[in-house]
């Protein structure tokens, strides 16, 4: 199940509508069906990053299976839909990947 969170010390004046265009963009840069892929915005949060409050997004893309050999891209692609969407630039957008085993990832009463 992917999972990806942002968090931004922007006002969002339309998060529903953000979070189900990345929820098909997840989906879609992991060849995963959309129906396991959650979406996590949080605007207006107190952050901070290189000594200023300057507008920011801090990303965390958890999935089963992520392939290493396609952060680069994922993290390309996904900075260049948020730049589009939220006007944070590029050089403030951090995004952590992380690869989850299947063993530790648990939905339905059972794990992947």
């Amino acid at each position: 199940m992917p999972y990806l969170k942002i968090k931004t010390n922007q006002k969002l004046n339309d998060g529903d509508k953000l979070a189900a265009n990345l929820s098909k963009l997840v989906a879609e840069i992991l060849r995963k069906p959309e129906k396991y892929v959650m979406i996590d915005v949080e605007d207006q949060r107190r952050m901070r990053f290189g000594g200023t409050d300057a507008p920011l997004i801090y990303c965390e893309l958890k999935s089963i299976g992520l392939p290493r050999e396609q952060t680069s891209d994922l993290s390309a692609q996904l900075t260049g839909f948020l730049t589009l969407a939220t006007h944070v630039p590029t050089d403030r957008i951090y995004i952590e990947f992380v690869d989850a085993p299947r063993d530790l990832w648990g939905w339905d009463g059972g794990t992947f």
